[in-house]
């Protein structure tokens, strides 16, 4: 009944049979005291171990430590059964106990960690576990599995900036799909993979033409593939120029998807659709907020950090746009108290948008200065039209200031 090994027991067995802790503590002790008993920080009492012996159905031996720790498959199981964060956190705690053993456990352990990284937005993360997945899947010999990988890492390397990379491995994923002739969905996602990456890095002819591969593939495919692969489609149209194709694209990926079928998907089309409007020329602010109207409220049950920054990010774009710049400062005064999770783009455009809003501030050296680093920063990763659209801003800016103070150098 040491601490901490009681707590991780303790925490192994609530986890197992699929309870909260304020359905564990229920009436007999505080949830709060049952956090702390299960990080070890409370030492348990005679009357709470017979408590929640009977609360578990279990014998008080059951506390005891087992083998140390819980197996990389009692771990998977547990998961298997509910989609909480604490339960992938026993199994990142049972894969870092794990010696050796089964590759596809370690594999399936690895995947489910990563798309939790995903999720809550570390990139970092994400990214470790996907090299360790590839070297995995290249050991198995199974395509499915290396196919999928390289999809998600060149997702991962183009939204954090190493677009270059994307494309290489985006393009040795669609290759090998087509080669061993694998699923309508193993295709689609590593065609989208390459049109995200070949479009961040301004090769809109080949995204085009890929893209349009991919609207054809899943024709007639209902739900969240299809709604992505529209969505690939707008992003290529809008790049291209072609706001109204762009929008007609998003707004049928919209329709077809059924909130209860994937709602964080359902979320993130609102949050794409309301992007797109605050980009196009001139800003469709109606529009836009109507979509960030219809996206909060859902995000009380999806919200992650990266959804919620994205979301106050958006909110700072419309605000700046109604020319509410006490609500913008304010709203990015908040998204700087946490770790940005947003991508490479949207961390680039969210700079550009407090750079300008230096520069209305009066602060004109310093928001000049910002967005000249971000000009050569968006011109070193080679993201063609993210530079044009950062020039094009700083020169307006200098020319606003020129005509604000005519007879300054």
């Amino acid at each position: 009944m040491e601490q901490p090994l009681f707590g991780r027991r303790l925490k192994e067995l609530r986890l197992a049979r699929g309870l909260s802790q304020a359905a564990l503590a229920a009436d007999g002790i505080s949830t709060g005291y049952l956090s702390r008993l299960e990080s070890g920080m409370r030492q348990p009492t005679e009357r709470v171990v017979a408590y929640l012996a009977k609360r578990l159905d279990v014998d008080r031996s059951a506390f005891e430590a087992q083998s140390g720790s819980t197996s990389l498959a009692q771990a998977l199981t547990i998961v298997s059964s509910t989609d909480s964060d604490e339960a992938v956190e026993l199994l990142v705690t049972a894969l870092d106990h794990a010696e050796g053993g089964d590759p596809l456990l370690r594999w399936q352990a690895l995947w489910l960690i990563a798309r939790r990284w995903r999720r809550l937005g570390n990139k970092a993360e994400e990214l470790a576990c996907l090299e360790e997945l590839d070297t995995i899947a290249e050991e198995l010999g199974l395509p499915e599995l290396r196919c999928r990988v390289w999809a998600s890492l060149a997702r991962c390397l183009r939204s954090s900036g190493d677009v270059h990379r994307a494309i290489e491995i985006a393009g040795k994923a669609v290759r090998l799909s087509k080669e061993v002739h694998l699923s309508v969905s193993d295709v689609s996602l590593a065609l989208m993979a390459l049109v995200a990456a070949e479009a961040e890095e301004g090769r809109l002819p080949d995204a085009r033409a890929h893209v349009d591969e991919l609207v054809e593939l899943v024709d007639g495919v209902g739900g969240p593939l299809r709604a992505e692969a529209l969505w690939s489609a707008a992003t290529v149209r809008f790049r291209q120029g072609d706001q109204d194709a762009a929008r007609a694209f998003l707004e049928r990926a919209i329709d077809g998807l059924d909130g209860r079928a994937d709602l964080t998907l359902w979320v993130r089309l609102r949050l794409a659709a309301a992007s797109l409007s605050l980009q196009s020329g001139p800003p469709l602010v109606d529009s836009a907020q109507e979509r960030l109207a219809e996206a909060e409220p859902a995000l009380r049950f999806v919200g992650t950090p990266l959804l919620n920054q994205e979301l106050l990010t958006l909110k700072a774009h419309l605000a700046f746009e109604q020319r509410r710049y006490d609500d913008v400062r304010a709203l990015l005064d908040e998204l700087h108290q946490d770790e940005l999770w947003l991508s490479y783009r949207d961390r680039i455009r969210l700079g550009v948008l407090e750079g300008r809003l230096l520069i209305l501030e009066g602060r004109l050296d310093e928001g000049l200065a910002q967005l000249k680093q971000l000009g050569d920063e968006a011109r070193r990763a080679a993201n063609v039209d993210l530079v044009a659209e950062i020039w094009r801003i700083l020169a307006e800016a200098l020319e606003d200031a020129r005509a604000a103070a005519p007879g300054a150098p």
